[in-house]
């Protein structure tokens, strides 16, 4: 049995890249059975849809670190370690996205032929704006705002006053 490999509860973000050491036909079988991959890693459940069982050699032209940065959005900052080891792998490769396990942590013990080549994050994308720049509101004392108050309070009066004296006027003639 290959090593245990956990997948924290709620991680979204990780990918892992495993190596395939079996025939086509059992490769074909694992891709297309529902619950046959999930029992070869000794889990319940997987979602299919996270998940990605192709050979390497299909990759030509862009290679298996260009897939990766490309297809998968991983920086090339974190596959550039990695570059020579990936681009000698051959034969049938599984990629499974944390998603695959709803959030709830897994732990995968792998069957032998199926071992981790690769564990990564992948890059997400950050869909929060940056928040406007805003003025601070000025703030007044007591004494400032009560001021404040009266000089308007003083002029809403005065603007009354001015219309009752004109309307009397205007009666008046």
């Amino acid at each position: 049995m290959a090593d245990v490999v956990e997948i924290l509860k709620g991680s979204r973000s990780e990918i892992l890249l495993f190596a395939l050491d079996m025939p086509p036909e059992q490769v074909r079988f694992l891709r297309e059975e529902e619950g046959a991959l999930a029992q070869v890693l000794g889990l319940e459940h997987i979602d299919m849809n996270q998940v990605e069982v192709f050979d390497a050699a299909d990759l030509e032209g862009i290679g298996l670190v260009g897939y990766l940065h490309d297809g998968i959005g991983i920086p090339l900052a974190d596959l550039e370690p990695y570059a020579e080891e990936l681009a000698a792998y051959t034969g049938h490769l599984l990629l499974i996205r944390a998603r695959a396990f709803a959030d709830a942590g897994a732990t995968l013990t792998p069957a032998a032929p199926i071992s981790l080549i690769l564990r990564l994050g992948e890059t997400k994308t950050n869909w929060r704006a940056k928040p406007e720049a805003q003025e601070e509101p000025q703030r007044l004392s007591p004494r400032a705002a009560r001021n404040k108050a009266r000089r308007i309070g003083a002029t809403l009066f005065a603007i009354v006053m001015t219309l009752i004296l004109l309307l009397i006027y205007v009666l008046a003639t």
